[in-house]
Formats: structure tokens, C-alpha cells, sequence
């Protein structure tokens, strides 16, 4: 257990003994569902996972059990890496758009109606 003054990891990884690399469950500490349902929708899109899903422990704790199972031998990481690459991608582009129309109508504000 962390004691004070020190910073529990944001995300650790627990396989079972003898579990291949396909085969991990991340948990990921302070997060929700908001970041759990996007996440798992953009690793389901990967053809290579063949199960993807996350629980929150109890409603009090915020932290995800994160389970991904992966086909062909590929590694649990690389669609977790993929995965939050693809999201951030998208988080961006919505905010790039948000913030390009929120100018267009404050440009749109300062002119005169006639």
C-alpha cells in the first residue's frame, strides 16, 4: 500500500501465473465510466481482440478492472495502446471543432444584425 506522500500508479496490469500476453486485466485507478465505455468501444473496433470489458469495483472506489483477451498471439498492451491513441485522436478533433465554432460565433456576435 502507497503511504503518504507517495503516488499510486495510474494503471497496473495483473495476469495470472502462466496466463499468455493475451490474456490481462488493467486496472485503472481514478476513472469512471466515462473513460471505460469510450475506451472499450475504440479496442472492440481492433480485429485482433476477441473480448474486451470493464467493471467498476464498487460505486464508492474509483478505479476499472479492465479486461481485454486478444487473438493470434498478439500482447494485451498493444490494443490498450491503440486503443487510447484512437481516443485521444478523437477527444481531439472534438475539440478542435468545438473551439473552431465557439470562434465562428463569437465572430458572428460582434457583428452588427440588420
Amino acid at each position: 500500500m502507497a503511504g503518504e506522500g507517495e503516488k499510486k500508479p495510474v494503471l497496473e496490469m495483473v495476469q495470472a501465473d502462466g496466463a499468455d500476453e493475451g490474456c490481462v486485466t488493467f486496472v485503472l485507478h481514478d476513472e469512471d465510466h466515462t473513460l471505460g465505455n469510450s475506451l472499450r468501444y475504440m479496442i472492440m473496433k481492433n480485429a485482433d481482440v476477441e473480448f474486451c470489458g470493464y467493471t467498476i469495483t464498487h460505486p464508492s472506489e474509483s478505479k476499472i478492472n479492465f479486461r481485454i483477451q486478444t487473438r493470434g498471439g498478439l500482447p494485451a498492451t498493444e490494443p490498450l495502446r491503440r486503443g487510447l491513441n484512437e481516443l485521444n485522436d478523437v477527444c481531439q478533433h472534438v475539440l478542435n471543432t468545438f473551439q473552431a465554432r465557439v470562434g465562428e460565433f463569437k465572430d458572428g456576435q460582434e457583428q452588427p444584425m440588420e
